[in-house]
């Protein structure tokens, strides 16, 4: 008869067929999710601090899927700083920017999740926070920042970037999940 097995076949199926399926199962899922999670460095500027927005731009940040990995709260040097936006030394506001990046301690972050760079990006809005309370009203920025320079919050541009920053901040040591129960 077509169609019809002998009980051979069909106990070599019903041995089989439940441990590949859950093999297939999850090597799909774990692949999928260790290509998509990425890692991007999340800074609180000194304005932010001050300005007690912590909490809020935290709350933002768990709001929209983000895990936050790993935080450090330092106060950076004029050295320090200027190795950190060492691409902005030609620039005609890096003074300026120095002076305001050491003006008071930073919460640096490191926050996970797929697409994370280009996701973090997206919520913290403009550079330019003026521009950013017109364009992008929910935005980070828009809440809590002021202008150009005292925009609130850094987010790392790419891949290369937020693994130079974060190495900046945190050295090669392991990522250890932390958990925020409370902000």
């Amino acid at each position: 008869m077509a169609g019809a097995t002998s009980p051979e076949s069909g106990a070599f199926v019903s041995r089989w067929l439940p441990p590949l399926l859950l093999l297939l199962f999850l090597s799909g899922c774990c692949s999928c999710e260790a290509v998509e999670r990425e890692m991007t460095l999340a800074m609180i500027k000194p304005d932010g601090l001050s300005g007690n927005y912590t909490e809020k731009i935290k709350t933002a940040i768990l709001g929209s899927g983000f895990h936050i990995v790993k935080e450090i709260q330092v106060q950076l040097d004029a050295e320090k700083a200027s190795l950190f936006y060492a691409e902005h030394s030609g620039r005609s506001f890096f003074d300026s920017l120095i002076k305001y990046i050491t003006s008071g301690p930073v919460l640096a972050m490191v926050l996970e999740k797929p697409d994370a760079i280009a996701q973090w990006r997206a919520l913290i809005g403009p550079t330019d926070a003026r521009k950013a309370k017109t364009s992008y009203p929910n935005s980070i920025r828009a809440m809590c920042g002021l202008d150009s320079e005292k925009n609130c919050v850094h987010g790392s541009d790419s891949l290369e970037s937020a693994a130079r920053e974060i190495s900046f901040f945190f050295g090669d040591a392991s990522l250890e999940t932390v958990e925020h129960d409370e902000l």
